[in-house]
């Protein structure tokens, strides 16, 4: 997960990695698949946060450079010591006012971060300036209302407990994230031939405790939530969790996590 917003939600990658940045790995490959980019070309990852993107670009697109980006001094951090290839490079920065010059980059992607930024529509039009013409534009985000499982299974909870929850849900808060409201922003961003698709993965937890664990590492709305309640609150929410969740005889939690993806051409 990355983003702009994030100063009192996001901010350790080692508490993001086991939330969400494993699912995001295996959303990357199937969303760099969908786009063919060509080989040894340079990319822009905005937003980067952890690295997750950026990693998958560099093992599986051969780049000559990967360019990342995030807000976070934390995640950049992160990024820095985590990927050690050659062809990357990371900077502290604001999405909206990238520090880089007109028609730099070949491909400009962004992963689960477009959804953070306070001015979505301007931060896509700083990933279409600094695209050569001819190049890729894309970026995927959550499906937060619908079929990002893990996180429905929790805000459905809180807000059975907590009317008040319902606020916080980022199925509420992003809007942005369904393929209509995609599709209207590449186009408005003067994105032509504008392409939007369901990426969806699995995400299976070995047990209850595989699923509940990363939500008591304060990185993201749901975590951070949940941190804020007491502890008998807590555990009532585990519980009502435990219940609905679909555990099989052996413990097993079969999910789904559905991004969705936007395209264009500069």
């Amino acid at each position: 997960m990355n983003g702009l917003e994030r100063k009192s939600e996001w901010g350790r990658g080692d508490a993001y990695e086991p939330y969400v940045g494993r699912w995001s790995r295996l959303v990357a490959r199937e969303f760099l698949s969908w786009l063919e980019a060509p080989r040894n070309v340079c990319w822009l990852d905005v937003g980067c946060g952890t690295g997750a993107l950026s990693r998958t670009i560099l093992d599986v697109a051969a780049p000559s450079l990967v360019q990342g980006i995030d807000p976070s001094a934390d995640y950049v951090s992160y990024a820095r010591e985590h990927i050690t290839d050659a062809r990357a490079r990371v900077d502290v920065g604001d999405a909206r006012t990238l520090p880089y010059q007109t028609a730099s980059f070949d491909v400009v992607v962004s992963g689960l971060a477009i959804n953070f930024v306070p001015e979505p529509a301007r931060a896509l039009s700083e990933m279409v300036r600094v695209t050569r013409g001819g190049g890729t534009v894309a970026l995927y985000v959550w499906d937060y209302a619908g079929e990002m499982q893990l996180m429905r299974y929790f805000w459905a909870a809180a807000a059975t407990l907590d009317p008040a929850a319902r606020e916080l849900d980022e199925g509420r808060r992003f809007p942005i994230c369904n393929p209509i409201s995609l599709r209207q922003l590449g186009q408005d961003a003067g994105l032509r031939h504008v392409e939007v698709r369901a990426v969806d993965v699995p995400t299976i937890f070995h047990s209850f405790d595989d699923y509940w664990a990363p939500f008591l590492g304060g990185q993201g709305p749901a975590p951070s939530y949940a941190l804020s309640l007491s502890e008998e609150q807590r555990i009532e929410l585990r519980e009502l969790i435990r219940a609905r969740l679909p555990i099989k005889s052996d413990g097993r939690i079969d999910l789904i996590a559905r991004a969705w993806a936007v395209r264009g051409e500069r």
